[in-house]
């Protein structure tokens, strides 16, 4: 995932709505009893975990019980120091007192709360790329410094691949058309890590490689569900059961969701975008733009696909007068640069939001040439009486405007080649008249339309046209 672009803006829970979810994920939870239940007698080692004698009683504090009992307290401890809700008072005498951090999660804003929750996040996040602590313990040195070789085990590249899982299920969540509320199958998060983009049948290897990443997703994400990151159906156990064992029960191998399922949560999609901001990616957040201008929200909304465009443009028109909030819409959707038919495109989506108190700013712009189209596409779409009828010129001018905006939208698309062929279909003459539109897009949106007509004839008339465009612009 390339930080060089932005991220499709991403549809955040209200603040208080994720704080309300942080406090009550079963890890901060825990860490915050065991940060209120710690005292004078509580004793920490050398790494400021709880000393092995007080962890039953940290265990029966939370209501764990059974083999793993000890250790969840002891991760819960561990969120509790590192999160700031208890701070360690003397590390050679291992006392502690309760930290700063503790009174936020009950006195703190919602985005005190939250900020908490991103310091457990991290933790737990690290350890999930840690290998198992046996291995650890043993590849210890004299000196107490772990040899990474003989684990096996890059630190780094363990990290690098769980923040990209991460970020692709991210990706996956809040893209136009991504799973959205859907889970996401374990085997498809792990094979996009894995199995190069242009590899048409993956081979055996790149497939033993896709179930490896699969078993260390399998152990992550059961990591990371306690912290409220994921919601997560494990891999059926009976899959990685010994080959000469009876399954319990017939196993149906068309059901996916036993290869394990991942959803990323409302808490989960704050907390990854938080991330991804910090290590320079670009990902917007609808709502973002509402106090902005309309040139900023215009530009700024370009590239979104449609329904979050039309989020961002509500949340923008919600704070303005229908009038004033048109007339600074088509001021901003002026322009002959790159991205002015795009601006003009997401005009459009915005004004066809308003009602008729708008109706003055578009009689207002009817004798501007790069604006009076849509001005009078928006009256006829109402109704609206005395509406000059357009020349031939503006008719082609706004053609040429519209599938520019298109192009930069969605390149190539099936949507705009059937709209292509409609129009070279409807007008015999398009292409003789289209070259000579004065428009800076005019060469560029008939080359286009060449290569994105399937009928050969009409795509070399297409071509003709562009040609004589860039010869009569100078382009």
């Amino acid at each position: 995932m390339s930080d060089s672009s932005p991220l499709p803006p991403v549809r955040l829970h209200p603040e208080a709505e994720l704080a309300r979810a942080a406090l009550s994920t079963p890890l901060l939870s825990r860490a915050a009893r065991l940060a209120r239940w710690a005292g004078p007698d509580t004793r920490v080692d050398a790494g400021g975990g709880l000393v092995e004698e007080q962890l039953p009683a940290a265990a029966e504090l939370l209501g764990l019980s059974g083999d793993d009992a000890a250790a969840y307290a002891s991760e819960a401890w561990r969120v509790a120091v590192d999160a700031g809700l208890v701070e360690i008072t003397d590390e050679e005498a291992g006392t502690v007192a309760a930290g700063e951090e503790l009174a936020l999660l009950t006195g703190g804003s919602p985005h005190d709360v939250l900020t908490v929750w991103r310091s457990a996040l991290e933790t737990v996040v690290a350890d999930a790329s840690v290998p198992d602590l046996d291995g650890l313990v043993d590849a210890m040195d004299e000196g107490g410094e772990v040899d990474f070789s003989s684990l096996d085990w890059d630190p780094e590249a363990e990290a690098e691949f769980l923040d990209g899982v991460l970020g692709n299920l991210y990706l996956l969540t809040v893209s136009e058309d991504g799973s959205g509320v859907a889970p996401v199958p374990l085997p498809a998060l792990a094979a996009s890590m894995i199995v190069p983009s242009d590899m048409g049948e993956p081979t055996n290897d790149v497939l033993e490689q896709v179930s490896d990443a699969m078993m260390r997703l399998d152990d992550q994400f059961r990591m990371l569900e306690p912290i409220g990151l994921v919601e997560y159906q494990p891999v059926d156990e009976a899959l990685m059961a010994d080959g000469e064992e009876e399954p319990a029960a017939p196993m149906d191998d068309t059901d996916v969701s036993r290869y394990g399922m991942v959803r990323l949560t409302p808490l989960g999609a704050y907390g990854l975008r938080a991330r991804l901001l910090e290590a320079g990616f670009e990902a917007p957040a609808v709502g973002e733009l509402a106090d902005k201008g309309a040139d900023v929200l215009l530009d700024g909304t370009a590239h979104f696909g449609q329904s979050a465009a039309q989020a961002e443009i509500e949340h923008w028109l919600a704070r303005r007068e229908p009038l004033a909030a048109a007339r600074e819409l088509l001021a901003a959707a002026r322009g002959a640069d790159a991205g002015a038919p795009l601006r003009r495109l997401r005009c459009q989506q915005a004004l066809s939001l308003l009602g008729p108190e708008a109706e003055d700013a578009l009689r207002e712009v009817l004798d501007d040439p790069e604006l009076g189209g849509l001005a009078r596409v928006w009256l006829s779409e109402r109704g609206a009486s005395d509406v000059p009828a357009p020349s031939q010129e503006l008719v082609f001018w706004l053609t040429v405007d519209t599938l520019a905006a298109q192009l930069q939208a969605e390149g190539n698309s099936e949507e705009l080649q059937a709209l292509v062929e409609g129009l070279a279909e409807q007008h015999s003459g398009f292409f003789a008249a289209a070259w000579r539109v004065e428009h800076p897009a005019t060469a560029d949106v008939l080359e286009a339309m060449g290569r994105l007509h399937p009928d050969k004839k009409v795509a070399k008339e297409a071509r003709k046209a562009a040609f004589k465009a860039r010869s009569a612009h100078g382009g």
